[in-house]
């Protein structure tokens, strides 16, 4: 059967999205079609401004519909502490913990010279002048524990390694609640080298 060429580009515009497939696009077309007019017709409006509106905060690249976010404009948080995180989605994780109290740095991605992403691509620069000039005490490096996050951890590390600067390194290892004997050796490994005294 073939589908009219609006819902076939309407699925394929669904693709777009992480983890979606052809036949979750179709679900999700067809019900946004059948069942949710009203809510798909506020989605369209809600995307359409948040694209045509966000843009990056000026401070910390984060997204914000203002210059400056409201992470960033917030007295009462930490100067002295910065996190750098990958993606935005990685400051709203850490936020959510309620554990941290500093500002954040996102870069927008990973070093991937195989991608040719540098590190002018993903603004390192930005961080190293920035760094100097909020008088940064520790910068706390959260990028993934994948090989590219690693290598853009080191590489910040290198390029700060002159500044009077704490660098560390969040935590890998074993999940809380999660048991050993299911826990893979990279990670066991990860959690043996950064042990730490009780």
């Amino acid at each position: 059967m073939s589908l009219s060429p609006l819902i076939q580009q309407l699925i394929n515009a669904l693709r777009a999205l992480p983890g979606v497939g052809p036949k979750s696009a179709q679900r999700m077309a067809f019900h946004l079609l059948e069942r949710e007019q009203d809510a798909a017709l506020v989605l369209s409006r809600v995307l359409e401004k948040s694209v045509n509106e966000l843009g990056r905060c000026q401070s910390c690249s984060t997204l914000s519909e203002t210059d400056v976010c409201p992470l960033c404009s917030d007295l009462s948080r930490n100067p002295k502490q910065m996190c750098v995180v990958e993606t935005p989605m990685d400051v709203l994780a850490l936020e959510q913990t309620g554990s941290f109290n500093g500002f954040y740095y996102v870069l927008g991605g990973h070093l991937s010279p195989l991608d040719g992403i540098g590190p002018d691509d993903i603004g390192i620069s930005a961080l190293v002048l920035r760094v100097q000039e909020q008088v940064v005490e520790e910068l706390i490096l959260a990028t993934n524990p994948t090989v590219e996050g690693e290598a853009t951890a080191h590489y910040i590390a290198e390029q700060l390694r002159d500044l009077p600067v704490k660098v560390t390194r969040i935590a890998h290892g074993v999940p809380v609640g999660g048991e050993l004997e299911y826990v893979d050796g990279g990670t066991l490994a990860h959690a043996l080298a950064g042990r730490r005294k009780i």
